[in-house]
């Protein structure tokens, strides 16, 4: 499958080979990146709670304090959303994967039968 989109620059002669290519790699890629966003996100909030502590204790009496309580609970509910979308990425994105695979092997299965047992493109 050709894409416009996937065509080189003119004139810099380099680049995609103008087929669309969804095996290989950048679906098991963006899944492992997600992942890893996943568990940094998940060690940065963990991290806000001990950050803060004894600063309460310190700061009796001062208004800083309860917006300070504001911000870090504000700061942790956005960290465990997204750290939660990140772990349903990966799983979805490792899914695509692994059907895109399994797509693609099927596909070249079906060419061989038709080719004499070729792989799809190859000259003969």
């Amino acid at each position: 499958m050709s894409l416009a989109s996937t065509a080189p620059e003119p004139g810099t002669g380099g680049g995609a080979n103008g087929k669309l290519k969804h095996s290989g790699g950048p679906w098991t890629s963006a899944s492992a990146t997600a992942g890893d966003l996943h568990t940094s996100t998940e060690t940065s909030r963990a991290a806000l709670g001990p950050g803060h502590e004894g600063v309460e204790a310190g700061a009796v009496g001062l208004s800083s304090v309860a917006a300070l309580k504001s911000v870090l609970t504000s700061w942790e509910e956005r960290l465990r959303a997204v750290r939660d979308e990140c772990d349903q990425l990966k799983g979805a994105l490792s899914t695509v994967a692994k059907e895109m695979g399994e797509t693609e092997t099927a596909i070249e299965k079906s060419f061989k039968g038709v080719d004499g047992g070729g792989k799809a493109g190859e000259k003969r």
